[in-house]
């Protein structure tokens, strides 16, 4: 597998404070370690909805990212952008021109372009419960395909099994009536976000892994995307405090790695490198590989010793 980090300081509406650029570098490179590596950012459009973009922090994000411009290019790094569907009403129009506008500013950084956030995920501040989601994906992707420079891999991700979330058939239904050339054939991998015991408990995190997996090339098929389609883990993380801690963290992360290589997953994302918010009851605060002031926690020598086991 390629591997790969989110860099920023916030997660949700979770932020303790703002990502220090001086103090990521090192991290990220220590992970890396001279392998490519890819870096995970998100740009989110919100369709004008300004206390959005203030209470998630998107009021900046055609402005910069968490590191500066060519540092995304440097070192082997690999930027995996996300551009993410949040409007209040639905606005095709108006996302197309985002995505115009978000590959204006970052095209020339970009090696990965996700368009859309979880679709298929019907909560706050997640694009799925955005109206007018399934035409944002099915039209905005083959509208960045046209855009995207030679040797960018367009795609978009996706929430964990049905049964984790209360069910996506709707989400699904709607897809599968798209014909292979109006939309899996623009598509060059497919991502998955992925948290089995992200927000509550669970006993058997591998076997969760490899069964989410295998669901969605299930889900895939049914979709008219042909086997073999590359699969990323684009999002995947545990905390280290609320129902978890620091060693349930480790455990969680070794499965969640091991798991994904078994399923054949081609990329893993982690989230994230730092906390949103270390002293947060949240599950959210903690998904950090280090504490908000950037001190690794064990975590951290679990991944980047799982990244040289298991890169190729």
């Amino acid at each position: 597998m390629k591997f790969g980090i989110y860099t920023g300081s916030r997660a949700g509406d979770t932020c303790a404070g703002p990502a220090d650029p001086a103090r990521i570098a090192p991290l990220v490179d220590e992970l890396s370690d001279g392998r490519p590596f890819v870096i995970r950012e998100y740009v989110r459009w919100c369709g004008g909805n300004t206390d959005l973009e203030r209470e998630i922090g998107a009021t900046g994000d055609l402005d910069h990212l968490t590191m500066p411009d060519d540092w995304y290019v440097t070192g082997g790094r690999e930027l995996d952008l996300v551009l993410s569907y949040l409007p209040p009403v639905a606005d095709l129009d108006g996302w197309l021109a985002f995505i115009d506008r978000a590959l204006d500013r970052y095209g020339h950084l970009i090696r990965y372009l996700q368009v859309t956030l979880e679709a298929n995920f019907p909560i706050p501040h997640i694009d799925g419960s955005s109206p007018g989601v399934i035409a944002a994906l099915t039209r905005g992707l083959p509208h960045a395909r046209g855009r995207v420079r030679d040797g960018v891999q367009v795609g978009f991700s996706l929430a964990e099994p049905a049964e984790w979330l209360g069910g996506d058939d709707d989400f699904w239904k709607n897809l599968n009536a798209f014909p292979y050339a109006d939309f899996a054939a623009h598509v060059d991998y497919v991502g998955l976000g992925l948290y089995p015991d992200g927000f509550s408990p669970h006993d058997n995190v591998y076997g969760a892994t490899v069964h989410a997996v295998d669901h969605l090339r299930r889900r895939l098929a049914e979709a008219h995307f042909p086997a073999g389609r590359p699969i990323h883990i684009a999002e995947a993380g545990s905390p280290s405090g609320a129902h978890r801690t620091i060693d349930g963290q480790v455990s969680s992360l070794t499965a969640l790695i091991d798991a994904s290589a078994a399923a054949g997953a081609t990329q893993f994302e982690l989230f994230a490198l730092s906390d949103a918010d270390s002293a947060s009851d949240s599950p959210l605060g903690t998904f950090g590989l280090c504490t908000g002031d950037y001190v690794p926690k064990p975590a951290y020598e679990t991944y980047r010793s799982r990244i040289r086991s298991h890169s190729h």
